[in-house]
Order: structure tokens, then sequence, then C-alpha cells
């Protein structure tokens, strides 16, 4: 028997302070803590929920189709918009963030 530990966890905060996939879930003191899959479930669609809203943040950095460049290369292109006197929405650092934010919007 394999236990969603993370939603255990989040159902039970305060009361679960350890879980053993083969004895079940238990409290500071030792005690068998009887789990209710109702409320099992319902955290893991709460986490799975605040999860989903935090995803463009690592689709923006690492995951997306489209990332963010090194903040060494932002730095290269916002001297060159500086440079250029382009250091407005159509330089090529506002360009460039605005293609990663309209890949990988807020939901």
């Amino acid at each position: 028997m394999s236990l969603d530990h993370e939603a255990i966890y989040k159902a039970y905060a305060g009361t679960v302070v350890s879980i053993d996939d083969s004895a079940g879930a238990f409290d500071a003191s030792g005690n068998s803590v009887s789990l209710d899959s109702s409320l099992v479930t319902a955290a893991r669609t709460t986490l799975d929920a605040e999860a989903a809203a935090v995803k463009y943040k690592t689709d923006r950095t690492t995951d997306g189709s489209t990332t963010y460049a090194s903040i060494g290369d932002q730095l290269d292109m916002l001297y060159k918009d500086i440079v250029a006197g382009t250091l407005t929405t159509s330089g090529v650092l506002a360009t460039h963030i605005k293609a990663v934010k309209d890949a990988n919007p807020k939901p």
C-alpha cells in the first residue's frame, strides 16, 4: 500500500507526524491515526490546485517552451537597448520578456 504522504500531512496538519506505507500514519505520541480517504483526497485536490497556480513560474524559468535567458544575457540585452536608445516596449529585452510571459501566462 502506498500512501499519499504530502496529502496526509496537509489533511492532518498538526496531528500526523510520521507515515509508514505499510503501517499507516502516526501522531507525536506514536499512536495510530485513522485516515479518512475523503479528507486525503480533498487535500490532494487542494495541493494540485496550489501547484497549478504557480506552475507558470517554473515554465518561465526552466520547463516551458519559451524560457527567460540567463541573467547575463538579459543584462546584455538591457545594455544594448540603452546604447541603441531603445529602452522601450519595442526593445530587445522587453520583447524577450513579453515572449516568455505570452508563452507561459499566469492562470
